[in-house]
């Protein structure tokens, strides 16, 4: 009975979390710079509303939250799927250098090509390509570094906080060399802003997020199964090397796509599996979903928060979150036992 019980609790939190974006969703869409009530929204939707609530609700609000909620679970599937594969309830593509990574390949595109004339270089479909590679040459190296017999869970942290220094030395060289319009550009792009994000944007990232969640829900078996000793898997025919492989290119192509279009939006990645996994348990078929959910309700609400707080000043969500998720990382620092996933 206790797997009934434990199905049961997945869905209601499941649903739970679908309403909390709804909810969320709805209220954003009234509140902002321009205060717009429920009513005026509904007759926005239903053609009545005016030119300028039109313009703030279709190519302004909607667009950004949208990204939001793509970027949210995006980043939240990333992590769990970096938590799993390495056992160490730390790891997250923000603090192990993976999002810097993507960030330096992504800036280093924009100072390349920002100013070509070939559309398509310029365009925002070919950044999270250019951040993806990015994100998967740092995962790559941190992986390999950290392999010593099989991942050793503080050896990975280390190599990720070095990596993530080294990218982040490489970004301000980089930026140093840009125009002072570009530099600014860059710094609060970086600094995880999605106040500009536009439909094309939306397009942009929305296949990659698309095609790949269904490839996270279905690899949760494996996911399952690697959370095993090393020889429980081996037995039941799992080609466990090939699989971490596969899973690290996935984790890298969804944290790449992500800060391609929202910056360097950290944390999300160790807040929403690590709340997912105290909601519902270990089991990867409905940790994943879930934490899909908890990175877009977080990153929905923290557009929001960031969006109101001062406004009509707005602050980057990668601020806001950075803010939320400092304090829980230093609270899980200070009570987790060990560096495994046990904790």
């Amino acid at each position: 009975m206790d797997w009934k019980v434990a199905l049961l609790q997945s869905k209601l939190w499941l649903m739970t979390f679908l309403f909390l974006i709804l909810l969320t969703f709805v209220i954003s869409l009234s509140t902002g710079a321009l205060s717009i009530t429920i009513q005026e929204v509904i007759a926005t939707f239903s053609g009545r509303g005016t030119p300028q609530q039109e313009l703030v609700l279709y190519q302004l609000r909607i667009p950004r939250m949208l990204i939001a909620i793509l970027i949210g679970a995006g980043l939240a599937l990333s992590g769990a799927i970096l938590q799993g594969l390495s056992r160490n309830s730390l790891a997250d593509p923000g603090i192990l250098g993976i999002n810097a990574g993507a960030g330096l390949a992504a800036v280093l595109c924009i100072y390349l090509f920002g100013k070509s004339n070939s559309s398509f270089l310029s365009s925002p479909f070919f950044l999270p390509v250019f951040a993806f590679l990015g994100a998967l040459i740092i995962a790559l190296l941190i992986y390999s570094f950290s392999w010593k017999g099989g991942i050793d869970p503080g050896r990975l942290l280390l190599m990720g906080l070095a990596f993530n220094a080294l990218c982040g030395a490489l970004l301000i060289i980089l930026q140093l060399k840009m125009d002072p319009k570009d530099f600014q550009q860059a710094t609060i792009w970086l600094t995880g802003s999605i106040w500009g994000t536009q439909w094309p944007y939306v397009w942009a990232l929305l296949p990659w997020i698309v095609i790949l969640t269904p490839i996270a829900f279905l690899k949760a078996r494996t996911m399952n199964l690697l959370q095993f000793s090393e020889a429980v898997p081996h037995v039941l025919g799992l080609k466990v090397e090939s699989e971490r492989r596969i899973l690290l290119c996935l984790s890298a192509a969804l944290a790449g796509s992500c800060v391609a279009v929202g910056g360097g939006i950290a944390f999300i990645g160790l807040l929403a599996p690590h709340l997912a996994r105290r909601l519902c348990g270990a089991n990867y078929f409905s940790l994943l979903p879930l934490s899909a959910l908890i990175g877009s309700f977080l990153l929905l609400l923290a557009d929001m928060i960031g969006k109101n707080l001062l406004a009509p000043a707005d602050i980057p969500v990668g601020i806001v979150i950075s803010v939320i998720g400092a304090p829980y990382l230093i609270y899980m620092l200070l009570t987790r036992r060990s560096v495994g996933m046990n904790n």
